[in-house]
C-alpha cells in the first residue's frame, strides 16, 4: 500500500484527499495543511515511486504503469481507512490521477479541485515529450526535468516552485522516472477522451495567469463543460498553491465548503 498520512479530527467533517504530481511528494502541500486541517479531515498520499512510497512494495515495480494503476492506488488507502467518499485536491499530473478515480470509480468523488491542470498537450509540450522519448536513455533524467521545470514555470517569481519540484524529482531513481515518462504515451488519447465525456461531480480548475502551456486549454474545457469551473489566480504560474498558497486555500476551502 502507498505510504499515507492521516489527520482526522472528527467522523463528522468531510474528507480532503491530496495528491502530487510525477516527481514530487505530499511534502509540495505543506502550505495547505494548517488551513486545511481546520476545516476538514486531511489524507496525504505519496505515489508510487515517490516520497516514502519509494520502496515499498516490489509489485509497484513490476506491473505495468498506467494512470488508471496507479489510481487504484489511491482507491486502496481509501478503502483501507474506510473513506467511502472525499474531495480530492491534485496539482499538475495529479490534476490526470483525480480525473481517472472519477472516471473509474465516481461515486468516491464528491467534488474535484485541478491545479495547475493538464487538459491537453500543445504543439509546444508535444515537441517537450518526443524529444524525451528520444534522449530519455542517453542523457541524465534530471537535464530533462530541470528543462521541462523551466519551460513550464519560466518567469523568476516561478522559482520557488520550480525550485521545489527540481528538488523533490531529485529523490527519485532513474528507473522510476523513465516508468512515469513513458506515462506520456497515455496522455494525448487520455485528454482527449477527458474533454469529450464530463464528470458528474462538481470540478473547479485553479490555474495561474501565468501558466501559459496549460490555462488556454483549461478555459476551452470549462466553456463546453456545465459542471467545470475555472478560477484565474493573477501573477502566478503553473504551480498555484506553492507560489500564491494563501489565495488558492481560501478558494479551495470555500469551494469544498459550499460543496459539503
Amino acid at each position: 500500500m502507498l505510504y499515507y498520512k492521516e489527520y482526522k479530527s472528527s467522523e463528522k467533517r468531510e474528507w480532503v484527499v491530496f495528491i502530487h504530481g510525477a516527481g514530487g511528494s505530499s511534502s509540495i502541500w505543506f502550505n495547505q495543511l494548517r488551513d486545511f486541517k481546520k476545516h476538514f479531515n486531511v489524507l496525504m498520499v505519496d505515489l508510487r515511486g515517490h516520497g516514502k512510497s519509494k520502496d515499498l512494495l516490489q509489485k509497484y515495480y513490476e506491473e505495468n504503469y498506467s494512470f488508471e494503476f496507479i489510481s487504484k492506488d489511491i482507491i486502496e488507502v481509501l478503502d483501507h481507512l474506510n473513506i467511502q467518499k472525499a474531495h480530492f485536491i491534485g496539482v499538475s499530473l495529479g490534476t490526470i490521477i483525480i480525473r481517472t478515480i472519477a472516471e473509474i470509480a465516481p461515486d468516491r468523488v464528491k467534488s474535484s479541485i485541478l491545479c495547475g491542470a493538464i487538459t491537453r498537450l500543445n504543439v509546444r509540450s508535444r515537441i517537450l515529450v518526443f524529444m524525451g522519448h528520444m534522449f530519455k536513455r542517453f542523457i541524465p533524467y534530471m537535464w530533462l526535468y530541470r528543462l521541462f521545470a523551466w519551460i513550464i514555470m519560466p518567469r523568476k517569481r516561478h522559482a520557488k516552485s520550480r525550485n521545489l519540484f527540481i528538488r523533490e524529482a531529485k529523490k527519485l531513481y532513474q528507473k522510476e522516472f523513465l516508468r512515469w515518462f513513458k506515462l506520456t504515451n497515455e496522455v494525448n488519447p487520455l485528454l482527449r477522451y477527458f474533454k469529450e465525456k464530463e464528470v458528474q461531480s462538481p470540478m473547479l480548475y485553479v490555474m495561474g495567469s501565468e501558466d501559459h502551456m496549460f490555462l488556454p486549454p483549461v478555459k476551452q474545457i470549462v466553456n463546453k463543460h456545465d459542471n467545470s469551473t475555472l478560477k484565474v489566480i493573477e501573477n502566478c504560474g503553473h504551480v498555484c498553491n506553492v507560489e500564491r498558497p494563501g489565495a488558492f486555500n481560501r478558494v479551495s476551502i470555500d469551494y469544498i465548503k459550499s460543496h459539503s
